[in-house]
């Protein structure tokens, strides 16, 4: 795998690229009203939830983060609050990439188109593209596939659209159930875990690992 050199590297976007602050966010909101213990949970809770919410037909994304905030204040014993469900929506938009991304990827860039797969909506996902640094061959989003991952529409979507099979791609993702098992049931065999301590390691899945992006272009020979 060290030596295979797809004809597109696809990638999940938030948490794997782009910081992904959801937890900080909660933590904004909810810190005065909850101890280290209680928030802990809710965080945990808060991300369980946003999953389960994605399960099922697409719904926009403010709808996945209120219904998922409403149900982790009901579960964790706060009020829920519909201005805080719209201020963590709005922030999404904001969030810039980790630090390793820039350069990982301009390298990668030069050889290998890149794509982006992501659970955004249109009018946030290029806010965050614009900060990584490199040029993007396509960007696709959960709005346009109609489907969040993990289920497979958008992955069949994004295929469809870069006109390959699973075959052609390399896919790299920081998490194993939005991203990664979905790679794998559907054929793609060269995938990239970067290890960014989201998820514990499933060999499984079959991938190489990376600790962040400035990894990848060794992964292609670059």
């Amino acid at each position: 795998m060290t030596t295979f050199r797809p004809k597109y590297i696809t990638f999940d976007c938030y948490g794997t690229l782009t910081n992904f602050q959801m937890a900080e966010a909660a933590r904004d909101l909810y810190g005065e009203e909850l101890d280290e213990p209680r928030m802990a949970e809710f965080i945990k809770n808060f991300a369980a939830y946003r999953l389960d919410e994605i399960l099922g037909d697409w719904k926009p994304y403010a709808e996945v983060v209120h219904n998922s905030l409403e149900r982790t204040c009901k579960r964790n014993g706060v009020t829920f609050r519909n201005e805080a469900a719209r201020m963590i929506y709005e922030r999404v938009p904001t969030w810039g990439p980790h630090s390793d991304v820039p350069a990982g990827l301009a390298k990668v860039a030069k050889e290998i188109p890149l794509v982006i797969l992501s659970n955004a909506m249109n009018s946030q996902i290029m806010s965050n593209v614009e900060k990584l640094g490199a040029p993007f061959h396509a960007v696709y989003t959960a709005e346009q596939a109609q489907s969040y991952k993990p289920r497979f529409k958008g992955f069949e979507y994004m295929l469809d659209m870069l006109g390959c099979g699973p075959e052609d791609v390399l896919h790299c993702s920081s998490s194993f159930r939005y991203d990664l098992m979905s790679a794998h049931d559907l054929g793609i065999k060269n995938k990239v875990w970067v290890n960014r301590g989201h998820e514990p390691a499933n060999p499984y899945y079959g991938y190489v690992e990376i600790p962040d992006i400035s990894g990848l272009p060794g992964v292609v020979g670059l």
